[in-house]
């Protein structure tokens, strides 16, 4: 790991084109100029890379990922090619609120994996929802998020420490997302923080990759299988 490296947001890309700009512009302007920006690739196929390119920012590091294998996969091959002290993960299609990084890092200081809450909005801008912490009754602890997980990845940072020993990922990812993952192995092992305030306009659209909570979720018996496939992974990286 690069000792010069403070921050690494970590962003997996596949056709992203509509949003991407905005968002990279949101992050950027929050850094400094030996933070990254670690961008995984899923080979999309519209100008999602064309416009990153345009940024033309040496902080900005692209690594394709090859043969599209999916966003959990995808998140994986991005946050193996971090260098950084902190971690944030990032959605290609949101936009941070101006004071997001510093916020954050003042929590990592006293914490290890911080969760922010978000406004939620439509691809206009149009707010949803002022607040996903009150929707969705958010609360921390482990067996609360084995039970039900309803943090979102896109507003976990947490320090490279929970990283060393969240990786490798799981490989069944049908049973376990990486941001599930990540918070399980923060919960299990670390000192967690909810920010109680919102960091980022979370965008739902047409598009999105993962359904964010708002679907109807899986059957009881997937559930089960999903759980104890989890829980039988933590315990085995202890």
């Amino acid at each position: 790991m690069s000792k010069n490296v403070r921050i690494s947001v970590c962003m997996a890309t596949y056709n992203g084109e509509k949003f991407i700009k905005k968002q990279l512009e949101s992050i950027l302007v929050q850094l400094e100029k030996n933070d990254e920006v670690i961008i995984s690739d899923d080979m999309s196929t519209d100008n999602t890379l064309k416009i990153i390119e345009g940024l033309n920012d040496s902080r900005i590091k692209i690594f394709l990922h090859e043969n599209n294998h999916g966003f959990t996969q995808n998140f994986e091959n991005a946050l193996k090619n971090a260098n950084g002290k902190y971690i944030f993960l990032s959605d290609q299609d949101d936009e941070w609120i101006s004071d997001k990084v510093n916020i954050t890092l003042n929590e990592l200081k006293k914490y290890d994996f911080v969760v922010s809450d978000c406004i939620t909005v439509d691809e206009n801008g149009k707010i949803l929802d002022n607040s996903r912490f009150k929707n969705f009754k958010i609360k921390k602890g482990f067996f609360r998020i084995m039970y039900k997980m309803r943090y979102l990845g896109c507003c976990m940072a947490f320090k490279k420490e929970i990283l060393e020993k969240a990786m490798p990922f799981p490989k069944r990812v049908d049973l376990v997302e990486h941001d599930t993952w990540l918070a399980s192995v923060a919960e299990l092992y670390y000192k967690v923080k909810l920010i109680d305030r919102p960091l980022i306009y979370y965008k739902r659209h047409g598009n999105n990759v993962s359904s964010g909570g708002f679907d109807k979720g899986y059957s009881l018996v997937n559930k089960i299988k999903r759980r104890a496939y989890r829980l039988f992974k933590l315990i085995a990286i202890k």
